[in-house]
């Protein structure tokens, strides 16, 4: 009557739905965060943010940086800085200054925006950056001698 069900799972990657790294308070940060994974900022960071999965900016957590791109990003604190994610929740305590490109967007009251939102129907995170070759350089063994 109930047969199982032997067909394989798919084997796409999902994003991190969970936080799996914390910048706690007190920390200050400055650098590019690249990767897959889950991370609550609760301290400072200044720099670059691209990742497959969730970002938390707790109450504490400030964010500086030209874009933040990641799956899910979630603003209990400070984001200065444009904001390009699948889902966007800016919370009750969240402050963003920038624009922000997403699919699904929240906002619980008090929250605060100053920037342009722009919904599309899909979003480009641009997580992934392909190796760049490392060219060898040759030298010219007679370089900077005099003719």
């Amino acid at each position: 009557m109930f047969r199982k069900n032997t067909q394989p799972m798919p084997t796409s990657i999902a994003p991190a739905e969970r936080v799996t790294s914390v910048l706690g308070p007190g920390i200050n940060w400055r650098g590019n965060l690249r990767g897959s994974g889950g991370v609550r900022i609760e301290g400072a960071y200044e720099g670059e943010i691209a990742i497959r999965g969730m970002v938390v900016v707790g109450e504490t957590g400030r964010v500086s940086c030209e874009t933040l791109r990641a799956n899910t990003v979630i603003v209990a604190g400070a984001v200065r800085g444009n904001i390009i994610a699948e889902k966007l929740e800016i919370r009750s305590t969240g402050r963003v200054w920038g624009d922000v490109t997403v699919i699904a967007f929240a906002t619980e009251e008090g929250a605060f925006l100053r920037g342009q939102v722009r919904m599309e129907e899909k979003v480009e995170l641009e997580l992934e950056n392909p190796e760049e070759e490392i060219q060898p350089v040759e030298t010219d063994p007679n370089a900077g001698e005099g003719a």
